[in-house]
């Protein structure tokens, strides 16, 4: 839980960290952890099946970063 001088943590599409969208970099801005964590997860994803859907959903309805 966020305290309360800290604003809240939100989720955006990465301007700096992006190799296609900016989706997993701007996962791994959130969750604190190195872009190619979060590329792995969803490559092996799109191994199993529903990584690419799930790729393309995030960067529909994930808004990008404001500069």
């Amino acid at each position: 839980m966020a305290k309360e001088n800290e604003p809240a943590k939100k989720l955006y599409r990465s301007n700096s960290e992006k190799l296609l969208g900016g989706v997993c970099g701007g996962m791994a801005e959130y969750f604190g952890v190195d872009p190619i964590i979060i590329r792995l997860i969803f490559v092996a994803l799109g191994l199993m099946g529903p990584g690419i859907l799930l790729y393309i959903i995030a960067w529909i309805f994930v808004p990008k970063k404001a500069n």
